[in-house]
């Protein structure tokens, strides 16, 4: 009988100290303040998760057809041909917010982009970037990296910053998309690791995605 109450008191020991065990384990819980957790639109309309360009470096940029900057575009596909292959994609968001530099549907934007440019990475639905209806994937790019200055030895960046600055002398303290070709950086992980305004240099932009291919 005593042997019994033994075996008993041992085995509810034994439970007892694998509940307890069991309870002081913390499950880890993933980072999810990263691009992952934004969906987008393609250009027909079908929703995709950035979550599908997961490992890969991303290069975020608003774009327009009719702007100072739009033969940035060559360089773009000339980035995409040199590292696509190492993990690089560009991710393409036509807005019409600035001078209304993007017109016209999808079709025509994307037909004029691979007509003239011959690019191929990802062009993605036209979007607002800034104000009431700007998309959330942008909203939170904002939050993560804010504006970084026009480089005025640049022609169209002199008059852009001068330009701003006769509408709001401080106009470049808040972290609104400034203009076209605005581009954001993103690492492997997911996390905004730089802002490059439309006057960056593309060999800026270069050195600072080697870093992360």
């Amino acid at each position: 009988m005593k042997q019994l109450k033994f075996f008993v008191l041992i085995s509810v020991s034994l439970l007892m100290f694998g509940a307890c065990k069991q309870k002081t384990e913390v499950p880890v819980e993933q980072d999810t303040d990263n691009i992952y957790q934004f969906t987008v639109l393609d250009g027909v309309g079908n929703p995709i998760s950035l979550s599908d360009y997961q490992g890969q470096v991303l290069l975020v940029v608003n774009t327009a057809t009719q702007c100072g900057f739009t033969p940035q575009y060559t360089e773009l596909q000339q980035l995409y041909d040199k590292y696509g292959v190492k993990g690089l994609t560009i991710l393409d968001f036509p807005c019409n917010q600035f001078g209304e530099q993007a017109p016209g549907s999808y079709d025509d934007i994307h037909a004029f982009c691979t007509g003239t440019y011959n690019i191929t990475f990802p062009q993605m639905a036209k979007i607002d970037v800034n104000g009431d209806s700007a998309d959330a994937l942008y909203v939170w790019l904002k939050s993560k990296a804010s504006f970084g200055g026009f480089d005025t030895t640049d022609r169209i960046g002199a008059y852009l910053d001068q330009m701003f600055r006769q509408q709001d002398s401080l106009y470049d303290q808040n972290p609104d998309i400034k203009w076209n070709f605005t581009k954001f950086l993103i690492d492997r992980e997911g996390n905004v690791v730089r802002r490059f305004e439309p006057t960056a240099k593309s060999n800026d932009i270069e050195t600072m995605l080697q870093k992360l291919l």
